[in-house]
């Protein structure tokens, strides 16, 4: 669509037959296939790498916060947040929009937001199914 490649018209075709090709069973539904996502009925394509971006912040931030205090972690498994939002609220959050987000998280982190600690978290929760 964004190429001029897809008509709007032939959205969900391409959408249900890449699903199929990708998974292995077809789209029941458009609730279930194309407007799964309320971001692709508004045209909102660039909001996904938004996405992309929280979880490198939260790799950067988790990576420090539990360098920082590694109790948080057996805290947050037991249920109890009142550390890990304390840490949020001290180093993060008391700022508000008043900095920039990378700038933010560089500040809150001592390094420049880097893929790194996310990448690290992935390999760590997924490496048995590998």
């Amino acid at each position: 669509m964004i190429s001029g490649d897809l008509a709007v018209a032939d959205v969900e075709t391409a959408w249900n037959d890449r699903f199929a090709s990708d998974f292995g069973y077809g789209v029941d539904k458009p609730s279930n296939g194309m407007l799964q996502d309320i971001h692709w009925s508004e045209g909102l394509l660039g909001y996904f790498p938004t996405y992309s971006i929280g979880n490198i912040y939260a790799g950067n931030l988790w990576a420090k916060m539990t360098q920082d205090d590694p109790s948080v972690r057996d805290d947050l498994a037991q249920g109890d947040t009142t550390r890990a939002r304390a840490w949020l609220r001290d180093t993060v959050q008391r700022h508000g929009a008043s900095v920039p987000a990378p700038d933010l998280i560089a500040q809150a982190c001592g390094t420049q937001p880097t893929a790194a600690p996310f990448v690290d978290y992935i390999h760590q929760k997924f490496s048995e199914f590998l």
